[in-house]
């Protein structure tokens, strides 16, 4: 049990690591995320935060409906969730 929250724990540092260092630490949590609709738990660390990058490059109402819309058919069809 201690070994799987340790691996997790480091997961979790590597990915604030690298949120800060391309700056998508600024983004506020939301409901639903640009790469929570891409894959989620079936997606590497860099993936995700190449997805939160893009989001803040494409950042607008349209795309956070665009968003909105997709998670919805996702949690409809549970995509992208491996537990």
């Amino acid at each position: 049990m201690a070994r799987a929250h340790s691996t997790f724990r480091r997961q979790q540092d590597d990915l604030m690591e690298l949120r800060v260092a391309t700056g998508v630490s600024k983004l506020k949590p939301g409901i639903t995320g640009w790469a929570q609709i891409n894959g989620r738990d079936e997606i590497s660390i860099e993936a995700k935060v190449a997805l939160k990058k893009e989001y803040l490059a494409k950042k607008s109402f349209l795309f956070d409906i665009e968003i909105l819309i997709k998670t919805f058919i996702n949690v409809l069809f549970s995509e992208g969730v491996s537990h």
